[in-house]
């Protein structure tokens, strides 16, 4: 057993295999900011929220999605990296990364490619494993098509890439985003991935992709830099991307030696990640939980993963009590606790749980809705039950964008408000994106 099993709390520091160390085991995890200039580079607005973090007394950050085609967006405001970054644009990423270091924490940078999570008003035909659409309402999603092997190996290359960048300017380390239904996601799909080539198929085909993109990461950025996988447990859909599958994917992480995997679940057709369902019901198989009803959603996978494997895990999703946190860190459970939501309208909430002022970080989450009954979250109505989802993640890009521009959160914002404020700023955002592309 590893150095990173000696019984831990949220004080405790952590040194991983590459050399890199977190003061403490809180680590923010990947949100999008959405806070990028019209060339999808990074803004003054990225230096001043990660300061923020950094102040707030947390001991790692992960970035939100740095992407590596501008084609294949999450949403318009992402920052990219798709070809040699001018020295202007160096210097900023070097900015970011020292905003976010300012205070001992670590700095990953998250690197991913949206795939056919790539919004219609970006991409209607984004590349994906194959010809399948998401099975979502609203028609905000396109028909993906199926990616030629070129198309792959420019994938591949573009995660190299991306960890040269991160390396040369000052991160401390790439996560390579292989969940929540994005394009690596997908491909370890049997749902979104019907390929009958060498990326398609058994679990080793439809790992091969995420395994290539880690090698490639390793190489370009060389060694004493670290590279880790945020991977979902499961996509909770039947016939998906099952957990048996996410222990199968472990074994190969294991074999490539990366430093930790992020242990999260779901995407956007089922949104676990966000505590909600989707509009199919939830599909999942029986993994052996324990008596005490568990805060965090997928420690109970984690479990398991530690059993099998000797890599350090982080777990994110759901940890709101310190109590909680220490408990997962003691058992070896988890070796870093993710917080998100928290942050987006709290940024020293770190500090308050490493000190004992507060036991219990603010849940936002159980109280933002559309409205009563009917309009809840768990409205038999798919299109209210959709717009609860899409208003609650805007609720929080809101928050986030107030936290960019130096002003306090906002917590009096309604939902609704938040999801037509959201609604317009992206398409402003996109708006200006294309009249700036080349």
């Amino acid at each position: 057993m590893g150095a990173h099993k000696m019984t831990a709390s949220i004080n405790t520091a952590l040194t991983l295999e590459s050399g890199l160390t977190f003061p403490n085991r809180l680590v923010k995890a990947a949100m999008t900011e959405g806070l990028a200039d019209p060339r999808n580079r990074v803004t003054e607005a990225h230096l001043t929220l990660y300061r923020r973090w950094a102040e707030g007394g947390i001991g790692g950050m992960i970035t939100g999605n740095v992407q590596i085609d501008r084609n294949h967006l999450e949403r318009a405001g992402n920052v990219v990296i798709d070809g040699k970054p001018s020295n202007e644009e160096m210097d900023m990423f070097s900015r970011w990364a020292e905003a976010g270091k300012s205070h001992g924490a670590a700095v990953i940078m998250q690197v991913s490619h949206a795939g056919r999570q790539t919004p219609k008003l970006i991409n209607p035909r984004p590349a994906a494993p194959s010809p399948v659409a998401l099975g979502l309402p609203g028609g905000q999603f396109g028909q993906p098509r199926a990616m030629t092997l070129d198309e792959i190996k420019a994938v591949v290359e573009g995660f190299g890439r991306a960890a040269s960048v991160a390396r040369q300017t000052g991160f401390d380390g790439i996560q390579v985003h292989g969940a929540h239904g994005y394009l690596l996601s997908s491909f370890l799909s049997p749902l979104a991935n019907q390929r009958e080539d060498d990326y398609g198929g058994p679990l080793e085909n439809r790992a091969r992709l995420l395994s290539e993109c880690v090698k490639e990461a390793r190489v370009a950025a060389g060694p004493g830099f670290s590279v880790s996988v945020k991977l979902n447990s499961a996509d909770f859909q039947k016939g998906g991307f099952s957990f048996e599958d996410c222990l199968g994917v472990m074994d190969i992480l294991n074999e490539l030696g990366v430093d930790f995997v992020e242990i999260s679940g779901g995407n956007y057709e089922q949104p676990r990640m966000m505590d909600s369902e989707g509009l199919e019901p939830v599909f999942e198989q029986d993994v052996r939980e324990s008596t005490r009803k568990r805060e965090a959603y997928f420690l109970k996978y984690a479990r398991a993963v530690q059993e099998r494997s000797q890599l350090p895990l982080m777990v994110t999703g759901g940890f709101r009590t310190t109590e909680a946190m220490n408990s997962a860190l003691a058992e070896g459970e988890a070796d870093l606790i993710g917080l998100g939501r928290p942050l987006c309208v709290e940024p020293d909430t770190p500090k308050q749980l490493l000190s004992g002022e507060i036991a219990v970080a603010a849940q936002w989450e159980k109280t933002l809705r559309l409205g009563p009954g009917l309009l809840g979250p768990n409205s038999p109505i798919k299109l209210v039950k959709a717009l609860n989802g899409f208003g609650v993640i805007g609720w929080y890009y809101e928050q986030l964008r107030r936290l960019g521009a130096g002003e306090a959160a906002d917590t009096g914002l309604g939902v609704f408000s938040a999801f037509l404020a959201n609604q317009k700023n992206e398409s402003r955002t996109e708006k200006a994106r294309k009249a700036a592309m080349p």
